[in-house]
């Protein structure tokens, strides 16, 4: 929370914060049920056959002892520790979103927030035809037209290679270029593993993609439906007719778009900030919770005291029901 520390509070925030962060502590504490650990803590398990020490666990004089600081997890015999802050790191199906740094012979090095760049082979995309076919010289004189150093780009990751090195995907719709939106860097443990990284947040007309690596896309929604052939000779028979229509709907973003995407990008800010993690939900929550102020006064003292207290009471009642 090293940017709350430059707010200038005025006494009454200060205590309203104060107050509001001493009550997710007691929250957290008793969801946690007493599982926060420091490095040499003894971990209280049952010595039953068969118990796996996971990491940030090991054995000294017959306990089990924390190597590093965080959450005790157990999943069936297994135990190990989960760490508050930590670095990405990658696993294979991971949703992520970097940035286009260098563009090589048929693959494109891209900026991940992790030690080492990603790579996506020329031949890990679709060049936006339906049709699947090997990848052509052509096509890698081409690749500029595709990626260019700057762009924004949502990816899958393939593999982890021997060397460390980091293999990316791009075969689906869903993925590819991203434009018209905001790309907001956030520390990746605030960025939970979930079944669904992608959300239309329609009520705001904008599409949200939590990369796992703490880059986090707000921008206009694009239909990531697949076209059949149809569908696409008649939309280039449309542009044939309305050329300078279809011109304007496809390079301008309505300004009420343009204030939700800054909307959403603020509340990631200040749920960064606060150090809460970052959900589709709750960012819904404190966009709602915005409403009343400016779009600049979100980024104020006030609004963070707001936000934090919001938590206090959505905790309070999931913990009711």
């Amino acid at each position: 929370m090293r940017d709350i520390e430059s707010l200038r509070l005025n006494q009454t925030q200060k205590l309203r914060f104060e107050k509001a962060l001493e009550q997710l502590d007691f929250l957290s504490a008793a969801a946690n049920s007493n599982a926060c650990v420091a490095v040499a803590d003894t971990i209280l398990v049952d010595h039953q056959d068969g118990l796996l020490k996971g990491h940030g666990t090991t054995d000294f004089d017959g306990e089990l002892v924390a190597t590093v600081c965080g959450v005790v997890e157990r999943v069936n015999k297994l135990v190990y520790v989960r760490t508050l802050r930590a670095r990405y790191k990658p696993e294979t199906g991971d949703i992520i979103v970097g940035r286009v740094i260098e563009v090589a012979p048929k693959r494109w090095r891209l900026e991940i927030n992790f030690t080492q760049d990603a790579v996506l082979m020329l031949s890990s995309i679709t060049t936006g035809e339906d049709i699947q076919r090997r990848q052509t010289a052509d096509d890698e004189l081409n690749m500029r037209s595709i990626f260019v150093e700057n762009d924004v780009v949502c990816a899958e990751v393939r593999g982890v290679q021997h060397d460390g090195s980091l293999h990316l995907q791009a075969r689906s719709q869903k993925y590819g270029k991203l434009e018209r939106g905001q790309l907001l860097t956030v520390p990746p443990y605030l960025v939970k593993r979930r079944k669904q990284h992608y959300h239309y947040l329609e009520q705001l007309g904008i599409d949200l993609i939590l990369g796992c690596n703490g880059f986090i896309w707000v921008g206009e929604h694009i239909d990531t439906k697949d076209d059949m052939v149809e569908d696409q000779v008649a939309k280039s028979e449309q542009q044939n007719e309305n050329p300078g229509d279809n011109f304007s709907k496809e390079t301008y973003t309505s300004v009420e778009i343009r204030q939700n995407i800054c909307r959403a990008a603020n509340a990631v800010r200040v749920l960064c900030a606060l150090g809460f993690n970052i959900t589709a939900d709750v960012i819904i929550e404190t966009v709602k919770l915005s409403n009343s102020v400016d779009i600049h006064e979100m980024l104020g003292p006030e609004f963070y005291v707001l936000v934090a207290e919001s938590e206090v009471e959505r905790r309070r009642s999931s913990k009711r029901i």
